[in-house]
């Protein structure tokens, strides 16, 4: 249920000033999403940083509502400190973007001084909620301080900064709060600084960025860190911003001297994931993914951080993360020909698979599906569906859920996406070679239904199999197994119980072939030495002359082994 903001003093920062702030922010980057959108040209123009804002902006004020939610059967309410330090770690594992994971660590610098715990006796929060620093401090200062912590984490955590974008707006926004909170305003005045302060530095982005004064435009991350200002100035003060500061108008700037000057594509994919990590390994990461691309975003502290960087190699970055620690919630996104779409156009059709594996997440990336990756054994729930829907920006989506055990959260995420107003269609792939057969019929021109239709038919028509290591013994539909045999397993169900590898996929492909076929797809493990691809290939060859054989390489988190038959 949507939080009712609540009347705030003007100098008191407490729990319920933080939960009202949140439910303002959230409504302002609701409202200028679209715009936002449609301006953002740097570092990349794919028309997303206003979506990625507000994901980030929803998934923060979720935590902070579950922090009240756990507290109303109790007698105190959420203290400032809780509800500060639930907020940024929201924004922390729902960041999404470049703009999202800037906004992320600008949250958690604001929680660092307003959640510290209070140094001395008599600085105990009372049962307003009220911390013991504001009450010390005095709740400007407090705030003050907040917002130059926030900015000076956000420069940190960027591996190059660059002004002229939402660092330069988060750093002027803090110079004039300090310079407020040293004259002794109230909170409510240094929030009413920062925001003026923070539009006066947003006005002044296209001068500062190539890619922005050739398009005419202020910086898109910086339209969007104005209106959480603006809402927390509301909050403090009661008073509405007299109007929206993040409308996407275009602002007129002299052109450079050379008209055709062009920015560099840059990489083809952006990583992101959630990492588990000590900070010395995270610097160590940080070094290596910097070498690997651009854009490089590290977030969060505590053992848990939000990674960002664009990379032509999504492999490499996601290994990366692994050698750091461990890697989760890994988000491949292939940019496309979203970079030639303008100023926030929408592509008319996209495809959404589910794969379990870096191999397959590129191999759906070059054919220009969003690819959602997960670990063998894992099932991304029906939000991480819906982002990746967003992420692909069409009005258009065909959604391919890669497991019988996705079906329900594929159908919750398209009910959602078709209610924001994007046409969704849920092909019932029950594994990613299907996928892979869906994904080769695909005509991205032709009509959706037929374009359904026939990459329907083509899942539909692929036999498919896999291999899987038993872990423990037990009944099977093709008898006992023990811990350590191989398992053959058609159509979801294990059909063959063998010791090798390569002799139970040759006993696998001859059930599968036995009905026909014209094309084998195998997918390797990371694992599985090319000499079984080999083998496999000789053994089709051997008895289906007429049958052809395709290899790729399923990379980390595959299984040992898929087979596709078509």
């Amino acid at each position: 249920m949507p939080h009712e903001p609540q009347p705030q003093s003007p100098d008191e920062l407490d729990a319920e000033a933080v939960r009202t702030w949140s439910s303002l922010a959230l409504a302002a980057l609701g409202r200028a999403r679209e715009d936002i959108d449609a301006i953002n040209v740097y570092p990349v123009a794919d028309a997303d940083t206003g979506t990625n804002l507000y994901l980030t902006a929803e998934s923060a004020d979720r935590a902070l509502d579950d922090a009240f939610t756990k507290v109303t059967e109790g007698t105190a309410p959420a203290s400032l400190a809780e509800a500060v330090r639930a907020w940024a770690h929201g924004a922390l594992v729902g960041a999404r973007g470049n703009s999202g994971t800037i906004l992320a660590q600008l949250l958690r610098g604001v929680a660092d001084v307003l959640g510290a715990e209070p140094e001395a006796p008599g600085t105990a929060e009372t049962g307003s909620g009220t911390a013991g620093p504001a009450a010390e401090r005095g709740a400007g200062v407090l705030l003050a301080q907040a917002l130059t912590r926030a900015a000076e984490e956000a420069y940190a955590a960027v591996s190059h900064p660059v002004e002229g974008t939402m660092l330069t707006v988060a750093g002027a926004a803090a110079r004039a709060g300090e310079a407020a909170g040293a004259a002794a305003g109230t909170a409510a005045d240094v929030a009413r600084a920062a925001y003026d302060g923070a539009r006066a530095a947003l006005a002044e982005t296209p001068g500062q960025l190539a890619a922005l004064g050739r398009a005419g435009v202020v910086d898109a991350g910086g339209c969007g860190l104005v209106a959480v200002l603006g809402a927390l100035w509301q909050t403090l003060s009661g008073q509405e911003p007299a109007a929206e500061p993040v409308r996407g108008r275009a602002v007129p700037v002299p052109q450079p001297a050379d008209p055709c000057a062009q920015e560099d594509d840059g990489p083809a994919y952006e990583v992101i994931y959630l990492l588990e990590a000590s900070e010395a390994a995270v610097g160590e990461l940080r070094e290596r993914l910097d070498g690997l691309g651009d854009s490089l975003v590290v977030v969060g502290g505590d053992g848990l951080w939000n990674v960002h960087v664009h990379v032509d190699d999504p492999g490499a970055a996601v290994e990366a993360g692994v050698v750091a620690g461990r890697p989760y919630r890994i988000r491949i996104t292939h940019f496309g020909d979203e970079r030639r779409r303008g100023r926030g156009e929408r592509a008319q059709r996209a495809v959404v698979a589910v794969v379990p594996g870096e191999g397959l997440a590129g191999l759906c990336g070059e054919a220009g599906a969003t690819a959602v990756l997960v670990r063998s054994g894992e099932v991304p729930a029906a939000p991480e569906l819906l982002d990746a829907i967003r992420r692909a920006h069409a009005r258009e989506v065909v959604l391919l859920p890669g497991g019988a055990e996705l079906r329900a959260a594929a159908a919750a995420a398209a009910e959602q996406a078709r209610a924001e107003g994007v046409r969704v269609a849920v092909i019932p792939t029950r594994s990613a070679v299907q996928g892979l057969a869906a994904l080769a019929v695909h005509d991205p021109d032709g009509s959706f239904d037929e374009d359904v239709v026939a990459m329907t038919a083509a899942a539909g028509a692929t036999r498919y199999g896999e291999l899987a290591v038993a872990e423990r013994q037990s009944f099977t539909s093709a008898g006992i197994c023990q811990a350590g045999d191989v398992l053959g397993l058609i159509d979801g169900d294990v059909a063959v119980i063998g010791t090798d590898l390569a002799e139970t996929a040759e006993a696998v492909l001859e059930r599968m072939l036995g009905s026909g076929g014209e094309l084998v797809t195998l997918v390797l493990g990371p694992e599985v030495a090319d000499a079984l691809a080999e083998r496999l290939e000789a053994y089709v060859q051997h008895g289906h002359l007429a049958v052809d054989t395709v290899t790729y390489r399923g990379g980390r988190y595959s299984a040992p082994l898929l087979i596709g038959v078509e």
